[in-house]
């Protein structure tokens, strides 16, 4: 080991910009690679970020420039066979032979270019919902102040409901559409709706006609006051209950958030029906699944009460995901917002597509068989099945 100490502090003696440690020996470790970067805050202060990438997935960790030649070794001996070094005007390469030689090269270069690259932090991100629109809705909702900038204490709600309306921008902008029939399930006070109508209306310039639903009149009233003060025409809310809501024209999207417990499935439920093209959803309140619960061999998922209402919000909606796939529905299930600011974060993002014989198959065995295994009665599953959807 004191050769590698050697070979890492002789590459640390010029400053370090990137480095990439990779061949470990054991071909089952646990991260296939080790990056660490040079980077800058806002305020020009410099520090390191390690990146470990699995076969799946990568994760980060800052580190000061005191802590490195601690963390350089330590990933070393962790297995590794090969570090590739960029430094200020040299590039190094560490190699290990199987019986511990240390090799290192050296190669004297400009890499400038490199330490500009790896210095960028945190990027501003580009946001659909820009600071400087005039958007009123926000301006009300104390998102943004009266001249567009983000209040500062509302930058995660800001974020927030840029996410969503990024989840709907990545399937609208694959087709061009003039003009697009909305129901927006349980809207309650609407102020993501009213941002909604701007999103398409002002930014994608698209002709749309949007109905909120709701069962509160007085939500109703003010939202419809609100919608002709903002001079949203094409606009409008209505009372109703989502179980018996009836609807005659064609529907291209139907969205549903927080609707609370099995009233997501009768939403997701006459989404199908209506044969509509883009369901976005987002669960609230899973109860059905909870209370129906009895392992027949997975005892220990009901043991523990709070392991026992997660494990069943999260077969809840595995179980819609699958159900609308087998309707037709490519389905994905995504993070809506980081589940530090709420645990209901999961979003169904599901679009009308060609789903084989195969795969409907598939999914319904799957979801058969938690069905079996833990007594399950789903409302969509019943739903879906005495409609002969599935």
């Amino acid at each position: 080991m004191q050769e590698i100490k050697n070979a890492i502090d002789e590459v640390l003696s010029s400053k370090l910009i990137k480095a990439v440690i990779s061949n470990n020996k054991d071909k089952n470790a646990e991260y296939r690679k080790i990056g660490i970067n040079l980077k800058e805050k806002s305020n020009g202060e410099e520090f390191y970020q390690i990146e470990k990438f699995t076969q799946k997935q990568v994760f980060h960790e800052n580190i000061s420039e005191k802590e490195l030649n601690d963390k350089f070794m330590e990933f070393m001996e962790m297995g590794y066979r090969q570090a590739d070094i960029w430094s200020e005007g040299i590039n190094f390469n560490i190699k290990i032979s199987k019986k511990g030689k240390v090799f290192i090269g050296k190669k004297r270069t400009d890499n400038s270019s490199v330490a500009q690259k790896t210095k960028q932090h945190n990027k501003k991100k580009e946001y659909i919902l820009k600071e400087g629109m005039d958007i009123q809705p926000l301006i009300d909702l104390g998102v943004f102040t009266k001249d567009g900038k983000v209040v500062n204490s509302k930058y995660d709600k800001y974020k927030q409901i840029n996410r969503f309306i990024e989840l709907i921008d990545h399937e609208i902008r694959k087709q061009n559409f003039e003009e697009l029939t909305i129901l927006d399930f349980g809207c309650g006070k609407s102020y993501l709706t009213f941002v909604l109508y701007y999103y398409f209306t002002e930014i994608k310039k698209i002709n749309v006609n949007m109905i909120g639903l709701d069962l509160k009149e007085d939500v109703i009233k003010n939202c419809n006051e609100i919608a002709k003060r903002y001079g949203y025409k094409n606009l409008r809310f209505e009372m109703g209950d989502i179980n018996g809501y009836r609807f005659n024209n064609k529907v291209d999207m139907v969205i549903t958030l927080h609707a609370c417990d099995t009233a997501t499935d009768y939403a997701l439920y006459n989404a199908v029906k209506w044969n509509t093209k883009m369901i976005f959803s987002v669960p609230c309140c899973q109860h059905e699944l909870n209370a129906q619960m009895k392992p027949q061999n997975l005892s220990i998922l009901s043991n523990y009460g709070i392991i026992q209402e997660r494990v069943a919000a999260l077969m809840t909606d595995s179980i819609r995901g699958n159900l609308l796939e087998a309707a037709g529905y490519r389905t994905q299930l995504l993070e809506f917002i980081d589940i530090a600011h709420s645990p209901k974060n999961i979003l169904i993002r599901a679009v009308k597509g060609n789903i084989s014989e195969e795969k409907k198959n598939k999914c319904i065995d799957e979801v058969e068989k938690l069905i079996s295994e833990f007594s399950f009665n789903p409302t969509l599953y019943k739903l879906f099945r005495e409609d002969g959807i599935i």
